[in-house]
């Protein structure tokens, strides 16, 4: 019932999911506090939250809770059932580049699972926000979560045809800084600024300090606005290889390939991962073999 409530946020949303009276979800509340001896849920009238201890004891428990879900499951002969719904949190390039033909692939083989995609530009609390699974750009901080490494993607200059039309090609990163070129910047959320532009090969390095009017934070906009021709970009080799081979980008700087950015997988526990979160995992595994 304490699960049920954090998921819906209110007792009597819980009650439904339960089959109870909100009154009897409260009370059965009541009496786990009284015999924790803590207070799990600040209450209003409209909505409940946890309280610091409660988000301790909820991140303990429902690994577990899980297991004994798995368990049933598996006195029941169907250990190996991929069903329910998945929550994940999607980096914004992520979402674009998983979406589409191999989705459809993974839906059509397990039709009883439901997948809700949340694109988020942060990985926020994984548990208490009901995630089954993260896949996030970026190294991981120090946290309780599972994290574990998929990738590492190549950070790529790119610019369209109609740019280098009009602009011309720069011959080397130095030439990013004059007035004869127009970058497009990209903000990190971590940060609030824009991401530096760095070049790499073995171990030469130089570091940039770009030309540009434009900064977005959504990996869409970017992209738009470089195809559009508005200007040179730095994107993940992940979200556009397919745009340089058919010609829509240019990658300008080959001989400078080696910078590179990890993607992660992050989960709550490595103990009892429930059969639709490790299906969803390998196939994503699977996609990204190639890189």
């Amino acid at each position: 019932m304490f699960a049920a409530v954090v998921d819906a946020g209110t007792f009597a949303a819980a009650a439904d999911v339960i089959g109870m009276s909100p009154p009897g979800v409260s009370r059965a509340i009541a009496r786990l506090e009284k015999r924790l001896k803590i207070r799990l849920l600040n209450r209003t009238t409209r909505s409940v939250s946890l309280t610091d201890e409660g988000r301790r004891f909820y991140e303990q428990v429902m690994p577990h809770l899980t297991g004994l879900e798995e368990a049933a499951a598996a006195a029941a002969g169907g250990a190996a059932a991929v069903r329910g719904k998945l929550r994940v949190n999607l980096d914004p390039v992520c979402y674009r580049a998983i979406l589409g033909p191999p989705l459809d692939r993974f839906m059509s083989a397990h039709p009883e699972i439901e997948i809700e995609f949340i694109a988020r530009d942060s990985l926020g609390d994984l548990v208490v926000e009901g995630f089954d699974l993260a896949l996030r750009f970026g190294e991981p901080k120090t946290s309780t979560l599972v994290a574990r490494k998929v990738l590492d993607t190549a950070v790529l200059t790119v610019a369209a045809p109609s740019y280098i039309a009009r602009w011309g090609r720069p011959l080397e990163p130095r030439d990013l800084e004059s007035r004869d070129h127009r970058c497009l910047e990209f903000r990190n959320p971590q940060t609030g600024k824009p991401f530096p532009w760095e070049f790499h090969r073995k171990r030469k390095r130089v570091d940039v300090v770009p030309r540009g009017r434009l900064t977005v934070n959504d990996p869409s906009a970017l992209l738009n606005a470089c195809l559009a021709g508005f200007g040179i970009a730095q994107m993940l080799q992940f979200g556009v290889e397919h745009l340089i081979a058919e010609g829509h980008l240019i990658n300008l700087f080959p001989d400078w390939p080696d910078e590179r950015f990890p993607l992660y997988a992050y989960y709550p526990s490595r103990h009892h991962l429930p059969a639709k979160t490790r299906a969803f995992l390998d196939f994503f595994l699977e996609l990204t073999a190639g890189h």
